[in-house]
Parts: structure tokens; C-alpha cells; sequence
């Protein structure tokens, strides 16, 4: 695996509005070295596993924490979490799903999956701002993680 920054967030958001507050958030708490945004979930695949001839058997980019909506253009996001936890690599990256569906058998796939924590998104901007922050401060601040 590549270094990465320390505090690396891959955010994995279509939603502009929704990315740019969250990384707005992040950026005035002070969470995270460095936060990548991409827009769908092949663009993530591709960001943390790059293509087949790529580096075979190495990972581009290993972020201590992946933040990752369900609902995505080209791979969903149940997608993306299937091949982060199926894959002795990355399985260990924490991943919260942070989306709109309140969906139970989404919230049943996402954990049957292994993700490390599921978050409906609050519909009001504080509140939103709330969850942001205390996603990043609980999961690079306070969580101790393995090094990868």
C-alpha cells in the first residue's frame, strides 16, 4: 500500500450539495489531513485498487477512513462495500455508510457486508454538521485503528 497523509477520508458522495458541506465540516473541525471527494463508486474502486495493470497486487491509496452513500452512479454502494471487505487489503479501512435510505434491508446488507457503522443522513443542516463532526473526530481521533 501506498502512504497516504495520516488522516485520509475518501468521501464517496454524488450529491454536490451534500459533498461540499461535508467536506466544508471536515475542514473547520480540523478532521483529517487531506479529504478526497469522488462522485461515484467505480471512481472509488479505481482511486483505492486502480486498474488491473496498474501496480497488480498493491493498493494506489488506502484511506484510514471511507465514507461512502449507497445510492451511486455506475457501482452502487453496497458494490463498492462488498469488494472493500472482501478483499484482505482494504477490509480493515473503516467504512460508515453515510446515506439517505433508511432502507432496513440496506441497513441488513451494509452490515452483513462489514461495515463499521450506518448513518441515515439528517435532513436539517445542524444536525447534519453535528453527524459530520462527529463521524470524523470519533473514527481518526478517538478510534484506534490497525496500520495498514
Amino acid at each position: 500500500m501506498t502512504e497516504s497523509s495520516g488522516n485520509e477520508i475518501l468521501l464517496v458522495e454524488d450529491n454536490p450539495r451534500d459533498a461540499e458541506l461535508t467536506l466544508r465540516v471536515l475542514q473547520e473541525q480540523h478532521v483529517g489531513n487531506e479529504t478526497v471527494w469522488v462522485k461515484d463508486g467505480a471512481a472509488c474502486l479505481e482511486y483505492i485498487f486502480g486498474t488491473e495493470n496498474e501496480r497488480a497486487g498493491a493498493l494506489l491509496h488506502g484511506p484510514r477512513l471511507i465514507l461512502l452513500d449507497l445510492k451511486l452512479p455506475k457501482v452502487d454502494g453496497l458494490e463498492v462495500l462488498r469488494q472493500l471487505k472482501g478483499d484482505d487489503r482494504t477490509k480493515a479501512i473503516p467504512v460508515v455508510v453515510l446515506t439517505s435510505s433508511r432502507e432496513e434491508r440496506d441497513v441488513l446488507e451494509s452490515y452483513k457486508l462489514g461495515v463499521n457503522s450506518y448513518l441515515v443522513k439528517p435532513v436539517q443542516f445542524d444536525a447534519f454538521c453535528a453527524a459530520v463532526a462527529q463521524i470524523g473526530l470519533y473514527w481518526l481521533l478517538l478510534n484506534h485503528s490497525p496500520e495498514l
